[in-house]
């Protein structure tokens, strides 16, 4: 018995001291870290697959990992047996040279030549091909391979479908809309630099792996190899497990490391880590006409972000990973039972909720995530699952998942919201819609200012809805839009503090510094860099004393972030914007010469041009020159939208400035008949008409005037003009 107490009590101790030794040793393992500031570099796929087989197997094959390869007999999946495809009279011709893919095909000099495949891009359902010029440009063809019926076709620009682009239009294939270094490269390939070199107008790209690996979502894994190889407890107090926080983070910690590549937006930032605020690397676009309809469904190619943004499952903490296995990216379950994960099917996968009896109509995606058709035949699903709204149709012309399949004559609109109405009631789920704001707002409407005030109030609108119904302020420029904008200042999120920030007036920014300086030093990117531009137009003496210090890193921020596409003319146009109100005319005027050299198709950049040159007092005849040429630029755009004023408008100014009166009265009468509404038009009209003595037309155009704004001072001062000149005469 004493042995037994004995050992027991030997037991006790011995176990104990493991214990303490385990506890000094995990004191110490916690204490000799790697250092805070050490920089994760990338190892490549092979590094993660000796400890992940599985998701590697998983991954292996789906569209990620084929998102880009080199050309081989493994990865084309096209004909290149001596085909051609034919459109418009211009012949393309796929064939082979021994191991090598080429094409014969439209080259920039508009002359037919060979070009070697170097890469296909993407796998379903088609797949693309590209070409590497000696600049470094990689462009991708136009002609694509449809992998399901097996032929070729061409991936028409939605406004060219029955058009022949030629060389040297920025949509021809050689053009910059398809070039994978600027517009592609960095969502299908892994720690991809741009490389872009302004001087020379050349590209140097490079990438850790041609694909979407690993790293691309788990960030860059040396140390997390590190870890998992040494002798340690494999956690670190300063980086944890050395990888971006995805499967226990926040939702939004997830849907942010998918959002770069499945957003439509504008980097702000090079070196972006999954780890980091989306809005610190990047500016979403919000739910903007032409992107989106007024009710936020998809238009244009917006990659999922701001459709998921809006909905209701975003609002309920749902990630990326609840409805797709993050690996191979297939769905996690088949048809109506991803939904009734959540979703009770005796409630909703039932005819008494959907009231339908056809397999394809009783799937829930097919009301509330209707798909649209991009690049001729890829059809993707709208994610903001969304109440189908046929009421909305009929008051808004917005589309509706209803009438996608109900196409008979009488299956209307209005036919589809009559059923709607009988089975769920007069009142829908999201009423009051935010669609009547947004369209009322969109198009200028007196009425839209109030019911964007009322949008505002409620506080279950979406965050990216908030911001642009703010951002849609700046269609008014009333005192009450601009109390509006300073209201949300400071709110709670990033896209509606930018969106105020973006939208409200001059003059109430200059009353409103107090509010904005704190801006400077928010903890967004966006927001930061956002404050400093609108602040930069204000004297250096503006700016309070404690905030000089944050205003100039804020500033060198906003000038960095252009840095990342000087490649694009829009960047080098930002950049002249910002030397012209500082007053440094010979910046902007370098920039903007930059512009028009990377895209001399571009209007608006030779007018800016001009007016540099003559407020510097510049060469009177390069100035002319650039306005003629704007003045046809502005032509072309005009007949390619003609439903668009605005390039009439300006157009009419410049040919006024260039003393061609009678073209430019011509061009504002036109305007003035396509936009009576617009006192602008009228405003110009009168002037020219007055100069040009044209009295009776002049008094013509002031009436209209008055009908649009009976007080303004410069109806009765160019009244009072012609009456003067006319009892002198």
């Amino acid at each position: 018995m004493a042995k037994q107490l004995c050992s027991g009590r030997t037991y006790k101790i011995v176990l104990g001291s493991l214990l303490a030794l385990f506890l000094m040793g995990a004191s110490v393992d916690w204490y000799v870290s790697i250092p805070a500031d050490a920089k994760a570099t990338y190892v490549g796929r092979e590094s993660c697959a000796r400890c992940h087989e599985a998701e590697q197997k998983s991954w292996h094959g789906s569209d990620h990992d084929r998102a880009m390869e080199i050309a081989t007999d493994e990865s084309v999946l096209g004909d290149f047996k001596d085909a051609t495809f034919t459109r418009l009279g211009l012949d393309t011709r796929f064939f082979r040279k021994g191991k090598q893919f080429y094409v014969n095909a439209e080259g920039p000099d508009g002359k037919l030549q060979d070009f070697e495949i170097k890469y296909t891009f993407g796998v379903r359902p088609l797949q693309q091909y590209m070409i590497e010029f000696p600049d470094g440009r990689v462009q991708v063809l136009r002609v694509s391979w449809d992998t399901e019926k097996n032929e070729w076709f061409y991936v028409a620009p939605p406004d060219e479908q029955d058009q022949r682009l030629e060389p040297g239009d920025p949509l021809h294939w050689t053009g910059l809309a398809q070039n994978w270094n600027t517009m592609c490269a960095e969502c299908h390939s892994t720690n991809l630099q741009k490389n872009y070199d302004l001087a020379t107008n050349t590209y140097h790209t490079t990438f850790s792996e041609i694909d979407v690996s690993c790293e691309t979502c788990h960030g860059p894994g040396s140390l997390h190899v590190e870890l998992a190889e040494s002798n340690s407890l494999f956690w670190d107090r300063h980086h944890g497990y050395g990888l971006t926080t995805l499967k226990g983070g926040t939702p939004n910690q997830q849907i942010e490391t998918c959002a770069p590549c499945h957003s439509r937006r504008s980097p702000i930032h090079p070196g972006h880590t999954r780890s980091e605020h989306f809005a610190d690397a990047f500016d979403p676009s919000l739910i903007r006409e032409g992107l989106y309809h007024d009710d936020g469904q998809i238009l244009d190619e917006v990659y999922v972000y701001g459709s998921f943004l809006q909905s209701k499952m975003y609002s309920k903490d749902v990630r990326c990973t609840d409805c797709h296995n993050p690996h191979s990216l297939e769905l996690k379950f088949k048809g109506n039972q991803l939904c009734t994960q959540c979703h009770l099917p005796g409630k909703y996968d039932s005819p008494t909720h959907h009231h339908h009896t056809d397999a394809k109509a009783t799937q829930c995606v097919e009301c509330h995530m209707p798909s649209k058709t991009y690049m001729e035949i890829d059809g993707r699903r709208d994610h903001s699952l969304r109440i189908p709204r046929p009421d909305l149709t009929v008051e808004l012309g917005t589309p509706n998942a209803c009438n996608n399949c109900h196409t008979k004559p009488e299956e209307s609109p209005a036919w589809a919201a009559e059923h709607i109405r009988k089975w769920y009631g007069d009142r829908r789920p999201d009423d009051p819609h935010f669609a009547r704001a947004i369209a009322a707002a969109r198009a200028g409407t007196p009425e839209g200012l109030e019911l964007i005030a009322s949008l505002l109030e409620k506080q279950s609108a979406p965050d990216i809805i908030r911001a642009t119904a703010i951002e849609l302020l700046g269609n008014y420029g009333s005192p009450k839009s601009d109390r509006l904008c300073r209201q949300y200042i400071d709110d709670r999120n990033p896209l509606v503090r930018t969106a105020a920030l973006r939208t409200i007036s001059d003059q109430s920014l200059t009353s409103s510094l107090q509010e904005i300086f704190p801006l400077l030093n928010d903890k967004i990117r966006l927001v930061r860099i956002t404050a400093a531009r609108r602040l930069a137009a204000l004297p250096p003496g503006a700016i309070s004393p404690e905030y000089r210090d944050a205003y100039e890193l804020a500033l060198n921020e906003y000038q960095n972030s252009q840095t990342t596409v000087l490649d694009r003319a829009s960047a080098h146009l930002n950049l002249a914007t910002l030397a012209r109100v500082r007053g440094n005319a010979t910046a902007a005027q370098k920039s903007l010469e930059n512009a028009i050299r990377l895209e001399p198709y571009l209007s608006g950049v030779r007018d800016m041009l001009a007016q540099i040159l003559v407020e510097s007092r510049g060469n009177p005849e390069r100035i002319r020159e650039l306005r003629e040429q704007e003045a046809e630029l502005l032509k072309r755009d005009f007949e390619l939208m003609p439903e668009n004023i605005r390039p009439l408008y300006r157009r009419g100014m410049l040919l006024y400035l260039l003393e061609r009166g009678d073209e430019a009265r011509e061009v504002f009468q036109q305007a003035c008949q396509l936009a009576p509404e617009s006192f602008d038009n009228w405003l110009a009209l009168a002037l020219i008409c007055e100069k040009q003595h044209r009295w009776q037309q002049a008094v013509k155009a002031l009436q209209q005037m008055q009908q649009l704004r009976p007080n303004d001072p410069a109806i009765r001062g160019i009244a009072e003009r012609i009456q003067q000149a006319k009892a002198e005469k």
